[in-house]
């Protein structure tokens, strides 16, 4: 759902607002500060989907994904960011959304895809002008393990992955 939509109301009008600056850009921005660790909201209302540009992978396999169903899918990407998608727990009605560093009211919210993501199926140009930015964003399947531990938090099985992965190499 477009947030400039007739009728349109937000998932979480007391935690986070949409803003839209352009006819094709969007982001999330806080509504409240929030300190670091604070969990910002449940996620809720989540369903089940295929791998698509909206879902968000929610475990090892590849049918492993959900709708957010929420304003919560206009967090955009960035290298350094500031919340996270915390789906760690093996109860699906633990997850949610927390912030990762001190949150000031109308800072725009940001959530390292990779953190989530094994193989995106739409790879894109980073333009997040962070210091450890990794310019193509692709899932975490592309990185490094040094890559990933550089970041503050990668969800477990994305980690797990990762081992997998590298534990299969040539050489090691």
């Amino acid at each position: 759902m477009k947030p400039s939509r007739e009728g349109y109301k937000p998932s979480y009008p007391a935690f986070i607002v949409v803003f839209t600056p352009g006819e094709f850009s969007s982001s999330l921005k806080a509504q409240k500060p929030f300190t670091v660790g604070e969990v910002m909201a449940p996620l809720e209302g989540l369903t089940k989907a295929p791998k698509a540009y909206t879902s968000v992978q929610c475990g090892p396999g590849p049918n492993d994904h959900i709708e957010l169903n929420s304003d919560l899918v206009y967090i955009n990407h960035s290298c350094d960011p500031n919340v996270a998608f915390d789906l760690s727990s093996p109860d699906s009605s633990d997850w949610h959304i927390r912030a990762l560093k001190p949150l000031e009211k109308d800072t725009t919210l940001t959530y390292f895809y990779p953190s989530t993501e094994w193989d995106m199926d739409q790879p894109f140009k980073c333009e997040c002008k962070s210091t450890n930015c990794l310019g193509n964003i692709q899932g975490a399947k592309y990185l490094s393990k040094a890559e990933l531990d550089a970041r503050i938090w990668i969800n477990p099985w994305i980690k797990q992955l990762v081992a997998d992965r590298d534990r299969k190499a040539p050489g090691s």
